[in-house]
């Protein structure tokens, strides 16, 4: 079959949906990925055909050094960004047949496509997204609201237009399709029972009571390991020369802000070996030069078995990268579904209390990177952990995705979305 995957957003939504390509290539399927055009070179390593759109994330930075675009202007470049990747996944449908279509989180109009085209479509999502008792709203997440209020709050939040929106009207106008609210084609894939996959491992996250059947927890989809990778020398040499470092890997944190500030304190005045992750790494290293250095894009999976702990933003992909590694770490969410995963870690033993933005002190980031390090009961608990999931993968078996287990073909006309 011919898959047609839709992959707006980061690394951290491309590298699983290279996962899940990868396994359905083996599967005998062809793929073609609509992907950022940063990341279309690892996309057809993968052996998957890229489709891209160039349109940036996040807005440019300031130059003349006002405060930014503030939320009405990022929400505006969101849905400008969501335009051009509607746009691109045309483009790819109109190219070529398309047998199925994958959507995540953001690229609803992927079931509007498969609508319009007459085929099946399903959901690979990172994080629960449908009302539940279980949690709250992933982007609300810093506070669960108990059984009782999470899946009404939730509901009324699924309300809210998101930037996706404006892309999915457009793209139902560009197919010939009836207008819809979004609220009702929501309505509709739940009815249709349109299937909706989890890159979560029931280990980790026991599957709600309130779920229905078409909804699933298939395991992580870790990140396909490039064989022809090698660890920079530097970075090698450093790992061997001492203890275990802490990893500081924060992504793009805005210079001057308390979070970066705090960072910077805690790497300055530490008594621990660090290893920086993002932009701000080289002038850290240089304020610490030997007890400090920095690494770009290194496989976590190669790196994390080798620190002591890692402070992190808390996303799904590298809140899961740290369980599988069977280290401790330590939280630091910064926005939506980072504070689910960054309690789920602490309700596991695993993770020390989020430290959110409107909190943090140099002072609390100390207290939590000591209190990890210097726990034996967290280290157990974390080793525990990473042993569950080897063993769950196992049972589950090495073989491929397979699309006779993640389609349900309908026996009734599609309801659109």
């Amino acid at each position: 079959m011919k898959v047609l995957i839709l992959a707006p957003g980061s690394w951290g939504d491309v590298s699983p949906a290279i996962r899940i390509a990868v396994d359905l290539i083996a599967d005998g399927h062809r793929v073609t990925m609509v992907v950022h055009d940063d990341y279309a070179a690892a996309v057809e390593r993968s052996g998957c055909a890229a489709a891209r759109y160039t349109a940036a994330l996040t807005p440019p930075p300031s130059v003349d050094g006002d405060a930014g675009p503030g939320v009405r202007g990022y929400l505006d470049h969101l849905r400008g960004y969501m335009m051009d990747h509607a746009e691109a996944a045309l483009m790819a449908v109109r190219a070529g047949a398309v047998d199925v279509v994958l959507t995540n989180p953001i690229s609803p109009y992927g079931h509007d496509i498969a609508e319009a085209l007459g085929i099946p479509s399903a959901e690979a999502l990172l994080q629960p997204s449908r009302p539940s008792r279980a949690y709250p709203p992933m982007i609300a997440s810093a506070i669960d609201f108990g059984p009782l209020l999470n899946r009404p709050i939730g509901r009324v939040v699924q309300r809210v237009p998101a930037p996706y929106v404006p892309a999915v009207a457009w793209v139902r106008g560009q197919l010939g399709l009836p207008a819809k609210k979004f609220t009702t084609t929501l309505n509709e894939r739940a009815r249709a029972a349109v299937p909706v996959h989890h890159g979560i491992s029931p280990v980790i996250f026991p599957r709600p009571g309130d779920w229905p059947q078409h909804m699933s927890l298939d395991g992580f989809w870790w990140p396909v390991d490039d064989e022809e990778w090698t660890a920079p020398t530097e970075l090698a040499d450093f790992l061997a020369g001492g203890p275990p470092p802490v990893l500081v890997t924060m992504g793009s944190i805005p210079e001057g802000s308390r979070t970066a500030d705090a960072l910077s304190e805690f790497v300055s005045s530490t008594r621990h070996r660090v290893i920086v992750q993002g932009a701000a790494g080289p002038i850290l290293a240089e304020a610490a030069p030997g007890r400090v250095v920095t690494a770009g894009q290194v496989p976590h999976s190669w790196l994390l078995p080798q620190v002591a702990t890692a402070i992190h933003q808390a996303g799904a992909g590298i809140t899961a990268a740290c369980l599988r590694a069977g280290i401790p770490s330590v939280p630091f969410p910064q926005h939506t579904d980072q504070f689910f995963w960054a309690r789920t870690a602490a309700r596991l033993g695993v993770a020390a209390p989020a430290l959110s933005n409107r909190r943090v002190t140099p002072s609390g980031l100390h207290s939590n990177v000591e209190s990890v390090t210097g726990s034996g009961e967290m280290l157990r608990a974390a080793t525990t952990i990473a042993k569950s999931l080897e063993r769950s993968e196992h049972e589950q078996g090495e073989s491929t995705l397979s699309l006779r287990g993640w389609i349900a073909e309908p026996s009734t006309p599609r309801a659109g979305g």
